[in-house]
């Protein structure tokens, strides 16, 4: 097989991900003849059909859904090269991809981001906002928050501290309902959790003599949640740093319930002699170091 041009297999993944040629085109900026003619180019080179039309769209074949995880690889390398390449200067200046969980991507690193890039305006930050961990080692995200400790060699990593979660409560709620004074009353509120009891849900049961949960408003976003806990629909779980922002917020049950949340920084150690990526790693230790101060109180 002789060597194909990226632009196929990117195309290909789009489709792939989009559902149909036309998708696909409005997402990378092209014709959708463009998008068909890279499509039928890879299935002739592989010999190989990759889609099947359906009322729905295009459907993978097997051997389709057998190459999505090596075009995605493709696209991390490619990505992680540009973003190299666009920074292989003295000055500070290029992309960084950052990885964080939702909670703290939208609630906590613009914060810390928006006046780095005031300091250097020629920063480009790309924010990845996902529970889902992203590989430092594959260069999927430059740099990475995390939420459980980091034990992968050939990583700088930085723990931050214990951020403290606990049970919270709009003031518009507690007036309705009253304050639980016990865990065991909590089964007579309101609860705001996640919609299947996961192995951490049974964990915290076990741990704190809880009665079995029965959640009111069920979501497997943390950021619904939050929002939830807000609006005042019930008793939900949250960092208390960002309930303390918050005055109408009220801090239910603290002495009874705390759960501690690691927190670290990590990047892959090849880049730390990038400018861009160095700047950017001490930002988010200093920013969320501050963050974790007055989140306890310290």
């Amino acid at each position: 097989m002789s060597e194909l041009s990226w632009d196929f297999y990117r195309s290909f993944l789009t489709v792939l991900q989009q559902g149909s040629l036309s998708a696909a085109a409005r997402e990378l900026g092209l014709t959708q003849p463009t998008i068909g003619r890279h499509v039928d180019a890879l299935e002739e080179a592989i010999g190989v059909e990759l889609f099947t039309r359906s009322p729905n769209g295009l459907l993978p074949t097997d051997t389709a859904l057998a190459l999505k995880p090596y075009a995605e690889t493709l696209a991390a390398t490619t990505a992680a090269l540009l973003r190299t390449a666009s920074g292989q200067r003295e000055s500070v200046a290029g992309t960084v991809r950052v990885s964080a969980s939702e909670i703290v991507g939208v609630e906590i690193l613009p914060r810390i981001l928006g006046p780095l890039q005031e300091t250097y305006p020629d920063l480009q930050i790309e924010l990845s906002a996902s529970d889902a961990i992203e590989d430092l080692l594959n260069r999927e995200a430059d740099i990475a928050v995390r939420m459980a400790e980091p034990r992968q060699d050939a990583l700088v990593v930085r723990r931050i501290g214990d951020l403290p979660l606990g049970f919270h409560a709009h003031r518009r709620y507690v007036e309705r309902n009253g304050l639980p004074e016990t865990l065991a009353d909590l089964a007579r509120h309101h609860l705001i959790g996640f919609d299947r009891q996961t192995a951490y849900i049974r964990l915290m049961i076990s741990r704190y003599s809880m009665p079995d949960i029965n959640f009111a408003f069920r979501s497997d976003s943390n950021l619904a949640q939050l929002s939830a806990i807000r609006a005042g629909v019930g008793i939900g779980i949250c960092q208390t740093g960002l309930a303390r922002e918050n005055p109408d917020l009220i801090h239910i049950l603290p002495e009874a319930f705390n759960i501690p949340l690691g927190t670290w920084v990590a990047m892959h150690e090849s880049l730390k002699t990038s400018p861009r990526c160095r700047v950017t790693f001490d930002a988010l230790v200093k920013g969320l170091q501050d963050y974790h101060r007055y989140s306890t109180g310290t």
